[in-house]
């Protein structure tokens, strides 16, 4: 008898799907474009069909701690996985669009394995020499954009703890450098760090000489 053939793209019917069984998929993702601090980071993974991950799905749709079991299930059975990212410095250099977009692709590039074609959440695509393909909410549709969302996210989160440990005054490790009453208070009561983002408009008004005082 044979096994039940698995579907790595749920939310994406046949008719739709932009790529053939002969294809080596990839599933492409970020976290943290909002934030006010630190790096941006991305994941692209290809999901092995012999092995499916139970669970997956957006990764803002599921709990820290539920991110954090299933990330080493994709790890191990992933075909490959890789996560990358753009710093503070590129983002305030190339804008937060341009540095998400380089992070995308220096992760799918960044595989052991060679995809033919990558399907990117979001509604465009970093330019990269292989077939890319938008998939918008393609973090709650397709299995392999889902796996590098939870990667992607916990990767940034445990990079954010690692922050807060060099500047424990901003408590990076309770909102992860988003926008929160907490992060403003202390940005305003201590002034922008290294790894703030001097290009957002928050950390930017605070760098005015008439607006905080050093």
């Amino acid at each position: 008898m044979s096994k039940k053939k698995v579907n790595l793209y749920p939310g994406l019917p046949p008719r739709l799907r932009p790529f053939t069984d002969a294809d080596i998929v990839c599933g492409v993702d970020e976290a943290g474009r909002g934030p006010l601090a630190g790096p941006v980071f991305a994941a692209a993974v290809i999901l092995d069909p012999k092995r499916p991950i139970e669970g997956l799905r957006d990764s803002k749709k599921l709990s820290e701690a539920r991110r954090d079991e299933l990330a080493p299930l994709i790890k191990e059975h992933a075909l490959a996985w890789a996560i990358a990212e753009c710093s503070c410095e590129e983002i305030d250099t190339l804008n937060i669009l341009h540095a998400t977009m380089l992070a995308m692709r220096r992760a799918v590039e960044a595989l052991s394995m060679i995809p033919t074609i990558a399907l990117i959440d979001g509604n465009r695509c970093p330019p990269m020499e292989i077939r890319a393909h938008a998939v918008v909410e393609g973090d709650d549709k397709v299995n392999a954009i889902s796996a590098a969302s939870i990667l992607a996210k916990t990767a940034r989160d445990a990079a954010l703890v690692q922050l807060h440990a060099q500047y424990p005054q901003y408590c990076f490790d309770q909102h992860k450098g988003y926008s929160t009453a907490l992060h403003i208070e202390r940005l305003r009561l201590h002034g922008p760090s290294p790894v703030h983002r001097r290009s957002f408009a928050p950390v930017r008004e605070l760098l005015q000489p008439d607006l905080f005082a050093a």
